[in-house]
């Protein structure tokens, strides 16, 4: 009976949220009270919020209660998936592109139709990419600031699968890994997946929390720290080098391997060493072309410590076997001809023209962000929610990110990321008008 008597508490509160009779934003009765009102046990009316939180209807916020989330806004784990109509402008996802790329694309083809290696380009290839390919792609990282011989880089399918293929190769479900409690909802998916346990940092002024680091290492058998240090998303900072120094000296100490994650440093000039330079032996680096060249050229370069060669390999014989041949000769043929110098150097001019137009249209707002980056973070003020605000922004035709996705703990802070590099650069200043409008909306 009792429990026949919990499962229509949650049923009369589901259908009442969804009805609308309890509306978005409401704010439900604390646990003890709801209790009371029902006749049951505390725990069986905790158990009663945790059902309605798992079916998306609820979220609870600790220190604030628990509040009826807005229906209509999309459940995601992964700001890339687009399921709005061709009206709405995407604040959500990044894909910049400057003017021209689609006509290097078609000589791109032209050429390699008229080369004589098309053979070779329909067979298996070697499972880390062909030496001279790889060569190409070393070169590509000397100019980021990493040397290292063509042996150790490997291609893959794009930075994700960098990342997949870094977890497949040096961790096991259950390991513990460091992770930015806001971070790249990419590597959380990745996580999730592989049943990795992700131990939240809190954030500092230009990193992680390394104090925190540290007391996390030596309380826990941490296995690997996951880290943006050169433009971080969603948070923009570039770790000064000291900082990287220290987050090396506790890595080492306590034999923890470093994933450094550089899809976005091509934005940043003149940035510190990477982690890797710092610590070959400890860091596998991780980048890509999607970001700086385009999103459908799916093609990424990993550098693991050269002990760990062949376990990367074989993790990329067991996913894609090789990078497919054809795109891989694309990137390698732009990386040669000074087409990626030339579209890296156009997008950061770009980035920083949009940051400016965005700082001018949000001024007033609490803003986070690198100049030079193509996205922001805006913590939202008073009592302000994120999902009733991305839902309104919805209804405005606007599409931007909620902090869930980024939220590597259980209580996401009530904040979007608006991505700059997607829509025309007047698009984006009216888009952002709207945003700024919605935003002083809900703070009054």
């Amino acid at each position: 009976m009792g429990r026949a008597r919990y499962k229509a508490v949650v049923d009369a509160l589901a259908a009442d949220i969804r009805a609308g009779v309890i509306p978005p934003g409401t704010r439900l009765p604390t646990h003890r009270e709801l209790a009371a009102r029902e006749g049951l046990a505390l725990v069986t009316a905790t158990r009663v919020y945790a059902e309605l939180a798992e079916m998306g209807l609820v979220s609870g916020e600790a220190g604030r209660g628990t509040f009826v989330r807005e229906s209509s806004l999309p459940l995601r784990d992964d700001v890339s998936e687009r399921a709005f109509a061709d009206d709405v402008v995407d604040l959500n996802f990044n894909y910049p592109s400057v003017p021209g790329q689609a006509d290097q694309l078609r000589n791109a083809l032209r050429g390699l139709a008229s080369s004589g290696d098309l053979d070779a380009l329909l067979r298996y290839q070697p499972h880390g990419g062909r030496l001279h390919e790889r060569a190409s792609a070393a070169l590509h990282l000397e100019r980021r600031g990493l040397s290292v011989p063509a042996e150790r880089v490997l291609i893959v399918s794009g930075a994700q699968h960098g990342l997949a293929v870094t977890a497949l190769a040096m961790l096991q479900p259950g390991d513990v890994v460091a992770v930015d409690a806001l971070s790249y909802p990419g590597f959380k998916v990745l996580a999730q997946v592989l049943r990795l346990e992700m131990a939240p940092l809190p954030a500092g002024n230009e990193g992680p929390d390394l104090d925190a680091f540290e007391e996390l290492c030596r309380t826990r058998p941490v296995r690997a720290i996951y880290t943006m240090p050169t433009l971080h998303n969603p948070l923009g900072w570039v770790t000064p080098a000291p900082c990287r120094e220290t987050l090396v000296e506790i890595a080492r100490r306590h034999g923890v391997t470093i994933i450094e994650d550089a899809s976005y440093a091509y934005l940043v000039e003149r940035p510190p060493a990477p982690l890797a330079v710092l610590a070959p032996e400890l860091t596998v680096y991780v980048s890509g072309l999607s970001k700086s060249v385009a999103t459908g050229l799916r093609v990424g370069f990993v550098v693991p410590p050269a002990q760990f060669i062949g376990a990367f390999e074989r993790a990329i014989r067991g996913t894609t076997w090789n990078t497919p041949p054809l795109i891989t000769a694309i990137a390698a043929g732009w990386l040669n001809d000074g087409t990626v110098t030339r579209l890296e150097a156009d997008k950061r001019a770009d980035a920083r023209r949009r940051q400016a137009v965005a700082r001018e249209v949000l001024s007033g707002l609490d803003v986070v962000g690198n100049p030079s980056s193509y996205f922001l973070w805006l913590p939202l003020p008073g009592e302000a929610r994120a999902d009733q605000l991305a839902t309104d922004l919805l209804r405005e035709t606007v599409s931007v990110s909620t902090a869930e996705p980024f939220a590597m703990t259980k209580n996401p802070p009530h904040a979007i990321r608006v991505a700059l590099g997607s829509v025309e650069i007047d698009v984006l200043a009216q888009s952002l008008e709207t945003v700024k409008r919605v935003i002083d909306a809900h703070t009054w």
